[in-house]
């Protein structure tokens, strides 16, 4: 019996093309996945983005930065291209910023001694600019340096002491006397634009280069014109103050909330002589009409809206920005232990930044701009000029919940504002104090034509209109009239009620604008 045939044994599979078939299924399973990951966030993130986008639009608004770049002028007609001023901005990004821009080194020497009363902190009251300080440090620099710890402040401010210390402080003031002249001629001109050319990938060291000197200019004025009030020559004064308007007024055409607070800055500075003359009686009318004009002309509200719809641009551009070239923007911001590292990192988060899913960021950008109007949505009222007193919600996005799991994201793509505002003081309160400043400054002017026409101030502020003032500007917290009052004195209290909203009675709070107590008050010394 033959015995039946046996099957040949069959070859086995080789274990590695069973492995490479599951790791080719695993890998597409994977590039599906990525490619729908992908997907996925770009249609989420770019629907998002095109819907606030196309609310943005239909308010008359735009994303755009370059709609807020300036149009460029004739130097001729431009205040910020006299030769003095247009040598301020560099011709490069790199270019070092000098300590100090005029040729004056006996102020910018004295500056750095004296203890100068704190116009917007001093046991919430003006305070007469001390002179007869300045007079010392000046004439300690003519034998030398000054020691860092060496102070001048004095307690003799009398109209007396601050008379015979005038003198001096003009005749320290007089190395700066050609660039002020060249300045106030300038200043008739039509624009104010900054004289670069304007790169938006290089946009901010070039434009933001020249605000301190420019603040450090109405410095310098604010000391001259307050001897000139102290020495009798009120038209010199008139003139010093006229041309700090318009070194703030310059700052309205840059499209930053630097320059917001750089021409707030000034502002504070242009108060004190106008303060400081208004106390003595030293203006006359037609200059009391030019100061008020000049004052009732601002805007702040107005200006910060523009200048915060221009950050919200820039948060734009700068996401795009991180898209185009990749994350080097981090780089500086957080460099690591080693430069071996720093070199690998500065190689690889551009790469990384090309390799983030579009609609990252759209998504950023979207928070980016929720996160700005966070801080004056529903708290300032632009065009009525009144200040809600509430705080802005420290991050809006937290219920939101397209940002519910952007952890990630955020750790990735954090040029965020909410990184830069805390900085500042909140906006509403920022808007409220400088139109405040305005509005009092505005009102006490009207006062005093009224008291040169009669002879005294007014019982109420209504006696001041229609003939020293049309329109009174109401308080921005309240959207009332100015809280106003004759004092025992023969003065007057003119008064805001104060981030409180409570009318303390023409009280002031620790500081001049307290945001706990008290009222913004605006008086003056007992005569």
């Amino acid at each position: 019996m033959n015995p039946s045939p046996q099957t040949p044994p069959q070859p086995s599979r080789p274990p590695c093309r069973r492995w490479l078939r599951r790791a080719v299924l695993c890998l597409a399973a994977l590039v599906v996945l990525v490619a729908a990951f992908y997907a996925e966030e770009d249609w989420r993130g770019a629907r998002a983005w095109n819907q606030y986008r196309q609310s943005i639009e239909a308010r008359g608004e735009s994303l755009d930065l370059r709609t807020y770049i300036p149009k460029p002028v004739p130097d001729d007609q431009n205040f910020l291209a006299t030769p003095f001023l247009k040598a301020l901005f560099p011709t490069n990004a790199g270019e070092a910023m000098s300590d100090d821009i005029l040729t004056n080194d006996i102020w910018f020497g004295a500056n750095k001694n004296i203890t100068q009363t704190n116009i917007s902190k001093d046991w919430g009251r003006l305070h007469f600019t001390d002179l007869v300080a300045w007079q010392l440090a000046f004439s300690t620099l003519q034998n030398g340096p000054l020691d860092y710890k060496q102070s001048f402040e004095t307690t003799n401010t009398s109209l007396a002491a601050r008379a015979a210390a005038a003198p001096a402080v003009l005749a320290g003031m007089e190395p700066d006397a050609a660039v002020f002249a060249e300045l106030r001629a300038a200043s008739a001109r039509q624009y104010s634009v900054c004289p670069v050319p304007y790169d938006l990938e290089d946009l901010t060291p070039k434009v933001m280069h020249h605000q301190i000197d420019l603040i450090r200019i109405c410095q310098r004025l604010n000391l001259e014109g307050c001897a000139e009030l102290a020495a009798g020559q009120s038209d010199n004064a008139t003139a010093d103050v006229k041309l700090m308007f318009s070194l703030a007024e310059s700052f309205k055409s840059e499209s930053y909330f630097t320059s917001y607070l750089a021409r707030r800055t000034c502002l504070r500075w242009v108060i004190q002589p106008v303060w400081e003359g208004l106390a003595e009686h030293r203006w006359n009318d037609a200059q009391l009409q030019e100061l008020q004009r000049r004052f009732m002309a601002c805007d702040f509200p107005g200006e910060m809206y523009q200048s915060l719809k221009a950050e919200r641009a820039y948060q734009v551009f700068m996401a795009d920005q991180i898209k185009k070239e990749g994350l080097f923007f981090e780089v500086n911001a957080w460099p690591p232990a080693s430069a071996s590292a720093r070199r690998i990192w500065e190689k690889a988060l551009p790469c990384a930044g090309r390799v983030i899913p579009a609609g990252w960021y759209d998504q950023q950008k979207l928070k980016n701009c929720r996160v700005f109007e966070a801080q004056y949505i529903g708290l300032v009222d632009f065009k009525a000029k009144k200040v809600s007193t509430r705080n802005a919600p420290p991050d809006t996005d937290k219920s939101d919940e397209q940002f519910r799991s952007s952890s990630l994201r955020d750790s990735i793509l954090h040029s965020n504002p909410s990184l830069m505002l805390p900085y500042y003081d909140p906006v509403n309160f920022t808007a409220a104090v400088s139109q405040t400043t305005a509005n009092q400054a505005a009102l006490a002017c009207a006062l005093e034509r009224y008291r040169l026409a009669n002879g005294q101030f007014p019982k109420t502020l209504d006696a001041l209109t229609p003939q020293f003032i049309a329109h009174p500007p109401n308080d921005v917290i309240t959207g009332q009239p100015y809280k106003y009052r004759l004092a025992a004195n023969g003065q007057f209290i003119l008064y805001s009620v104060g981030w409180n909203e409570k009318d303390d009675g023409g009280v002031p709070g620790k500081e001049l604008f307290d945001k706990t107590q008290g009222d913004w008050v605006w008086e003056y010394p007992a005569e």
